[in-house]
């Protein structure tokens, strides 16, 4: 489908319609962070570019919602210093673009705007995080992810930060919510559920498993049904908490699904698995903020994956079929 056959489908579909969202923010800030140094291979920091490209602002606006305002996070695209080989790469360019995503996903909300962070590759939701926490200082997080990101400095065995983010977020990690200005409390490991993991390191295994952390692997997804998974999912980030973020890597999709990603996996997500997750996390109007990251045009295909992250990014906004 061409980019502007998805636009005229989306407002064809919802010129009538209400997002389910609406209620509770009718202003969308879009943040794109075009940062790909935390990733195994270049080409994320075109991702968000790519994604208004592909339609975005378009389909937020035929779902009755404003887009408040568009920022462009000011982001390194080379270090400053050597890299030593088998540590932490790019540890301080990191370190920057938390504290700048942080500093706008916060003002967004006290704006009363919902945040849509734009990745770039998933270390930027070390700062969405610490940015959407310092407002909601009980978050339920989803993090949809072919993988847990949960190493840390001295576990990790490629050194590349986007699989330390959550690590970073629970406070696990020597680089966390504490070195980053106006950073809210850590994410409690119980207010935490992956959905779609499928490529795991022993260490992360181990960390899943002490830490309690709820997690649906792509068996699990295969046996109970991806609705069943999003209503556990929900119980669990929805009791007692005060909002609920969602983190979704494009890498959670199969590859023939998703091509351009920074870290495909087989055996993912399908189109209509990953509609229907995010299509149930919409209805409770309960999600405060959401992160789409690693959408890597360099690997895509006639800028599939973006048109997808656009239309996923709808669903969860509220757009349905009818």
């Amino acid at each position: 489908m061409e980019n502007n056959d998805i636009e005229s489908a989306g407002t064809l579909n919802a010129s009538n319609e209400t997002s389910q969202l609406l209620l509770r923010h009718h202003d969308v800030a879009i943040i794109k962070v075009p940062f790909g140094l935390g990733g195994a291979r270049g080409g994320a920091e075109l991702g968000p570019d790519e994604l208004i490209t592909a339609g975005l602002k378009r389909e937020i606006a035929s779902l009755g919602l404003n887009v408040s305002k568009e920022i462009r996070v000011d982001c390194p695209s080379e270090s400053v210093a050597p890299i030593e080989r088998n540590r932490v790469k790019y540890l301080s360019e990191v370190r920057q673009v938390s504290e700048r995503v942080c500093n706008e996903v916060s003002g967004a909300i006290a704006g009363g705007s919902f945040p849509l962070v734009l990745g770039g590759d998933h270390s930027v939701a070390i700062g969405s995080l610490a940015g959407v926490s310092a407002h909601y200082s009980n978050l339920g997080v989803i993090w949809f992810d072919a993988h847990a990101d949960l190493n840390t400095e001295e576990r990790s065995l490629s050194g590349n930060m986007h699989g330390m983010s959550v690590a970073a977020a629970l406070g696990h990690s020597a680089f966390n919510f504490s070195h980053i200005p106006g950073a809210g409390s850590f994410v409690n490991p119980s207010n935490l559920v992956y959905i779609g993991l499928r490529d795991l390191d022993v260490y992360e295994k181990e960390q899943i498993r002490a830490l309690g952390i709820k997690s649906f692997t792509m068996h699990d997804i295969d046996r109970i049904g991806i609705q069943q998974v999003v209503e556990q999912a929900l119980a669990v980030v929805g009791e007692g908490t005060d909002g609920i973020h969602i983190s979704f890597d494009m890498d959670c999709l199969d590859p023939r699904e998703a091509p351009g990603v920074g870290t495909p996996v087989p055996g993912g997500l399908n189109y209509r698995e990953a509609h229907f997750a995010l299509e149930l996390l919409a209805s409770p109007n309960r999600v405060t903020s959401m992160d789409l990251v690693e959408v890597n045009p360099l690997f895509d295909q006639n800028r599939h994956t973006a048109r997808l992250g656009v239309e996923l990014i709808a669903s969860l906004l509220g757009k349905r079929i009818l």
